[in-house]
């Protein structure tokens, strides 16, 4: 006698909600919940889900966000965050009010001298950011960067430790073409002052989703080390934003390489050796296939 099918609890249906929403592709995350929305047809659970969900999905995706009344814009990140849906844009010394589920800004207000460095951190701050900004606006088409103080923000001069933050977030996202892809990188940057070194740890991870016909993702990360050393805040910033830019550039072009060499690798590990059509696959040539009417017309399939 077949087992019953038993009835799954609200919580078991929002933690499963939750699940998907957390799982969305970069900038997809709206489409999987409008298919959630409809498949639970029950508004409550929903609404708890997605206020779970959405916040530590905007955080995690380090979103870019308009700010109202055209400030600029604001990164969501779990570094600028003051309370549940304040967020601090450096840049402005703006405060964004957020609604994470609607993914827009509601307010702005300017941020109190509390949340904001001190004079002497500012300084260092505001050099490095500039570089970020100029290495960003050449290296990503669409990228945005913002540069916080996480340790040591009321230092008032020499003589103590500090340490910034970097986060770079782009996105390229054409769900019309069925592609979409994201890069985000965290570099943390400590200010040793009492050796004059700044030591650079690196959080790489980048993200594409193709599905037409299919779905395909990548899911790439990366980590890195380095140092340099601990100089004037103009200098410093242009050591830092040298050593980003060596170790972003050079973990792309490894990307690249692997890319070229996917078909005799990873895609031919994942095939038989012998068909079951007995026709052997022509990798030395598969950029003429695209990924199923062509493959199915030349190995035979479904006739």
């Amino acid at each position: 006698m077949a087992e019953e099918e038993t009835e799954l609890s609200e919580e078991q249906k929002k933690e499963i909600a939750k699940w998907f929403l957390l799982n969305a592709p970069a900038g997809e995350i709206q489409y999987v919940a409008k298919d959630l929305k409809s498949v639970l047809n029950d508004d409550d659970v929903y609404n708890e889900a997605a206020s779970e969900a959405f916040p530590f999905y905007n955080k995690s995706h380090m979103i870019c966000l308009e700010l109202p009344g055209r400030f600029g814009d604001v990164l969501i990140t779990s570094y600028g965050e003051l309370q549940d849906n304040e967020y601090l844009d450096p840049k402005t010394a703006q405060v964004a009010i957020v609604d994470h589920v609607k993914q827009v800004c509601t307010e702005v207000r300017p941020a109190t001298d509390e949340e904001l460095p001190s004079a002497y951190i500012e300084e260092y701050r505001c050099a490095l950011e500039a570089e970020m900004l100029k290495y960003v606006g050449e290296a990503y088409p669409k990228g945005f960067c913002s540069v916080y103080c996480i340790n040591g923000k009321d230092v008032e001069g020499p003589g103590s430790d500090f340490e910034f933050v970097v986060v770079i977030s782009a996105a390229r996202l054409s769900p019309q073409n069925f592609c979409n892809g994201s890069w985000r990188s965290i570099w943390n940057i400590e200010f040793k002052d009492d050796i004059q070194i700044l030591e650079l740890k690196g959080k790489l991870q980048v993200g594409a989703h193709y599905f037409e016909e299919g779905n395909v993702q990548l899911d790439a990360k990366h980590e890195c080390r380095d140092s340099t050393m601990f100089q004037s805040p103009d200098d410093s910033a242009i050591a830092i934003a040298s050593v980003i830019r060596h170790h972003e550039t050079e973990y792309l072009a490894s990307l690249e390489a692997s890319y070229l060499n996917l078909p005799d690798t990873t895609f031919k590990d994942l095939r038989r050796k012998l068909p079951v059509t007995r026709t052997l696959f022509p990798w030395h040539n598969t950029s003429q296939f695209s990924l199923t009417r062509e493959i199915s017309k030349e190995l035979g399939i479904g006739k």
